[in-house]
C-alpha cells in the first residue's frame, strides 16, 4: 500500500503524551448516567422523576456497551499489527524501499489513532508513521467523491461537508485532541463561507486540510485501488467457494435465488462493490450465471439506495441541488468497472451535472441573484 499525504498530516503532531492521558480519562457514558439515575430512583420509592428513553438512545446504550475502552483498543492494536506482518512475512512496517510493507485497511480508525499516538507506549516510530499516514490516506478518501463532484459543478460547500462528516465520526479520543478542535474549526470555517459563495473556494484559512488536499487533487481525482481487477475477481471467488464449503459442512448447499426454500443464501454482506463488479462483468469466466445474476441484483440494490439517499438528502435540505450532487458524489467512487457493471457511463456523469446547473440556475431566479 502506498502512502499518500496531502503536505500536512493532522496526526503527526499527536504523541504518547496524549495518548496516555486519554488512557487514563474516563468519561462517564450514557449507560452510567442512567444506572446512576436509577439507583438515585430505587432509594427514594416517591421520588418523582422518571426517566423515558428515545429509541436513539437506547441504541446509542446498545453501541455504548459494545464499545471496547481506549485501552482495550491499545492492548489488541498490538498483536493485531503483529499478525500483519507475519502474513506479509516481515518483520516491521517499512520495506527496504521506505514504502509501507503492510495493509492497514483491516484495521480501524480507533485502532490506527492509538498506533499513531503510541498510546501505551506499545508502538515504533515507525509504525506510529504508517498509521499516520494510512489515517490521512482515509481522509483523503473521504474527500475524493465530494472533490470531484465540487470540480464538476464548482460547489465548494460538498468537499467542505465531507470532511465535517469525516472528522466528526472521529472517536471521543480522537476528539480530545488539540489537532482534531484546530482542525475542525478550519474546516467548519471553510464550509461556512462556502455556504455564503458556494462557486468561490475559501481561501486564507489557516490549516484547512480542504484547501491542501484540493491544491494536490484540482480535479478531485481520488486515491487509486492497489488491487488488480483480476487479483479482486480471484479474492471473491475464494470468498464465495469459502461461503459454499461452510455450507456443504452444515449439510446443505450454497444457493444465490432468496426463493428457494432450502440452502444457506448467499451472503454478500462483506463483498465490497468492485468486487461485486467483479462477478456481474466475469471478465476472467469464473462465475456462475447465478453468481452474475446474483451480484448484479445486489449491486443494483446498493445503487439504487444510493440515489435514494441522495434523494432524501434533497427532501430533508429542501435544496434539490443535492440529488444531483449526492449521484455525482457516487459516481466519483466508483471504480472503471463498478460504473460499467452499474451501467453509469461518462454520458450519465454529463447529464446529472447539466440537471445539477439547470437547476441551480432556476433556483438562482427564483432567489433573484
Amino acid at each position: 500500500m502506498t502512502s499518500i499525504t496531502t503536505g500536512t498530516n493532522p496526526y503527526a503532531q499527536l504523541g504518547s503524551a496524549y495518548a496516555r492521558t486519554a488512557a487514563a480519562a474516563t468519561q462517564p457514558s450514557l449507560l452510567d448516567a442512567i444506572n446512576t439515575a436509577d439507583a438515585a430512583g430505587s432509594s427514594d420509592p416517591n421520588a418523582a422523576t422518571n426517566l423515558t428513553l428515545s429509541d436513539a438512545a437506547k441504541a446509542r446504550m446498545a453501541a455504548e456497551a459494545k464499545t471496547p475502552d481506549f485501552t482495550t483498543v491499545t492492548n489488541d492494536a498490538r498483536p493485531a499489527l503483529d499478525k500483519l506482518y507475519a502474513a506479509a512475512k516481515v518483520t516491521g512496517p517499512l520495506g527496504a524501499d521506505g514504502k509501507t510493507a503492510i495493509d492497514l485497511s483491516a484495521l480501524d480508525r480507533r485502532s490506527l489513532f492509538a498506533i499513531a499516538t503510541n498510546s501505551g507506549g506499545k508502538f515504533t516510530a515507525d509504525e506510529q508513521s504508517v498509521a499516520s499516514s494510512e489515517l490521512t490516506n482515509r481522509f483523503n478518501a473521504a474527500l475524493a467523491p465530494a472533490a470531484a463532484a465540487t470540480s464538476m459543478t464548482k460547489n465548494y460547500t460538498v468537499v467542505y461537508k465531507a470532511a465535517l462528516d469525516y472528522l466528526d465520526g472521529a472517536s471521543s479520543e480522537e476528539k480530545g485532541t488539540a489537532a482534531w478542535s484546530a482542525q475542525r474549526a478550519a474546516v467548519l470555517k471553510g464550509y461556512e463561507a462556502a455556504k455564503q459563495k458556494s462557486d468561490t473556494a475559501p481561501s486564507g484559512i489557516s490549516g484547512d486540510p480542504v484547501a491542501s488536499y484540493l491544491t494536490l487533487y484540482p480535479d478531485g481525482a481520488p486515491v487509486g485501488t492497489t488491487k488488480t481487477f483480476s487479483t479482486v475477481a480471484t479474492n471473491v471467488r475464494a470468498a464465495l467457494d469459502a461461503q459454499a464449503s461452510l455450507a456443504a459442512e452444515k449439510g446443505t448447499e450454497l444457493v444465490y435465488d432468496p426463493a428457494r426454500k432450502f440452502g444457506q443464501l448467499v451472503d454478500f454482506s462483506s463483498i465490497d462493490n468492485r468486487s461485486l463488479s467483479a462477478i456481474t462483468l466475469n471478465q476472467d469466466q469464473q462465475f456462475s450465471n447465478q453468481e452474475i445474476y446474483a451480484a448484479k441484483k445486489e449491486l443494483d440494490t446498493r445503487t439504487r439506495m444510493s440515489i435514494l439517499e441522495s434523494l432524501k438528502q434533497s427532501q430533508q435540505s429542501g435544496d434539490p441541488t443535492q440529488l444531483s450532487l449526492g449521484i455525482l458524489q457516487s459516481y466519483s467512487a466508483m471504480s472503471d468497472e463498478e460504473r460499467q457493471a452499474s451501467g453509469w457511463s461518462p454520458a450519465f456523469r454529463d447529464n446529472v451535472v447539466q440537471s445539477y446547473r439547470s437547476t441551480s440556475n432556476i433556483l438562482s431566479m427564483l432567489q433573484g441573484s
